[in-house]
């Protein structure tokens, strides 16, 4: 009989990354932007489990996510903790804090910086001056964004007039500290949130219609400009990693390319205009920082494209979005898990949660475990954010089953 030691949590997480069986299931809850949980729904669970905890901090305002606690993180079996940027959305820095209260009225902390504006039709404004960055509809829950910087440019000249920001001494410095204190205050592994995206930047910053217009229409004018985006990431992404490449089990890069039904942009336009970017920066990791797993967000129905994200460099995937096409769990482990780490994908929050009974919601989640588990590669949570009207209950089915296999 072999009998396995128990990990620590870091320890837990690197075996899984390494495609090997840990003690036990490897969980993650709330350690990044699209595995976290609403602020709303976050104070409801600590409600119902008797913990009261601080005042909740809302450290991404644009999802308005709570940043989990340790009390609660240890009850969840969290195994990741996350070292966030120093401002994380729409240039609002998360190192000090100030009161508020949540859409639906309950207590938080909010960033210092944080002061939405409201307008005349009741909508919450986040601005940079007169600028208006972000819009909260009357009764709404998020932000979304309605500033689109590239939305007129029709020249190499004219991109060149708008500035691409990147990071300066003081995050650099922010992410040292940071980093150090989370792998000295704890065993769990650390994934740091970098970014890199590329095709989502285009959408937000040129608009969706512009964006997908330009990639087929002029196509050079699109590279110039991701020539440059890429440039500055590959800057930011040295220096980065030089800060806290010791500390981090993970780097984290976003990118949407998946609808429901299929992928964003045709395979063929993938590997034309936007893996090259991928590549160059995912490469990059795994060259200079072995150790150091590349973790990619992408939604949507992205079977088509994981062969190539493979071949760009992409270790792990998140959130395994199972309820759109082409995502069976059965299929995506059969013919990917020995070349890519499934992060997510361990219940439907889209569909079935919301519509499930908690026997059924237990029993789809065991289905799933039992799926991704075998021979290592599967971190558990669920599939994308826990929204603000999801009931504890529901919350703590998913986890108290995940627990069950720990």
């Amino acid at each position: 009989m072999v009998i396995k030691m128990k990990m620590t949590s870091r320890q837990r997480i690197i075996e899984t990354l390494n495609h090997r069986e840990p003690d036990g299931l490897a969980i993650d809850f709330g350690g990044m932007r699209s595995t976290g949980i609403s602020a709303i729904a976050y104070n409801k669970l600590k409600a119902y489990l008797g913990m009261a905890g601080g005042v909740t901090k809302v450290y991404d305002v644009f999802q308005q996510l709570a940043e989990p606690e340790q009390e609660i993180m240890e009850r969840m079996g969290a195994d990741v903790v996350q070292l966030h940027r120093y401002a994380p959305s729409f240039g609002i820095a998360n190192d000090k804090w100030k009161e508020g209260l949540l859409p639906d009225g309950s207590p938080c902390l909010y960033p210092k910086q944080f002061n939405p504006q409201e307008n005349e039709r009741g909508e919450k404004e986040i601005r940079d001056g007169e600028l208006v960055l972000a819009k909260m509809p009357a009764g709404g829950l998020y932000y979304d964004s309605v500033h689109f910087p590239y939305q007129h440019v029709e020249s190499r000249a004219e991109i060149d007039e708008i500035p691409i920001g990147g990071m300066d001494e003081a995050e650099l410095s922010y992410l040292r500290t940071e980093a150090a204190r989370l792998y000295a205050g704890s065993d769990k592994a650390i994934i740091g949130a970098f970014g890199g995206n590329i095709l989502e930047a285009g959408l937000s910053g040129w608009g969706f219609e512009k964006f997908f217009c330009e990639m087929a229409a002029e196509p050079e004018l699109v590279h110039y400009w991701l020539e440059k985006l890429t440039d500055q990431y590959m800057d930011d992404l040295k220096r980065y990693l030089a800060a806290v490449g010791t500390y981090i089990n993970v780097i984290q890069f976003g990118d949407d390319l998946g609808t429901q039904k299929a992928p964003v942009i045709s395979p063929q336009m993938y590997r034309e205009m936007i893996k090259p970017y991928h590549q160059r920066q995912y490469r990059y990791v795994r060259e200079h920082y072995p150790a150091v797993k590349v973790f990619l967000h992408s939604c949507g129905a992205i079977r088509e494209l994981i062969p190539d994200l493979i071949d760009a460099g992409v270790d792990i995937l998140n959130p395994v979005q199972i309820s759109a096409q082409g995502m069976d769990p059965f299929e995506l482990k059969r013919d990917f898990g020995k070349d890519i780490v499934f992060w997510g994908g361990g219940a439907d929050m889209q569909q079935s949660v919301k519509a499930s009974s908690i026997g059924q919601i237990k029993s789809e989640v065991r289905r799933l475990i039992e799926t991704f588990s075998p021979g290592g590669g599967f971190v558990f949570s669920q599939v994308h954010n826990i929204l603000a009207d999801v009931p504890p209950e529901k919350i703590m089915a998913i986890y108290d089953t995940a627990l069950e296999y720990r």
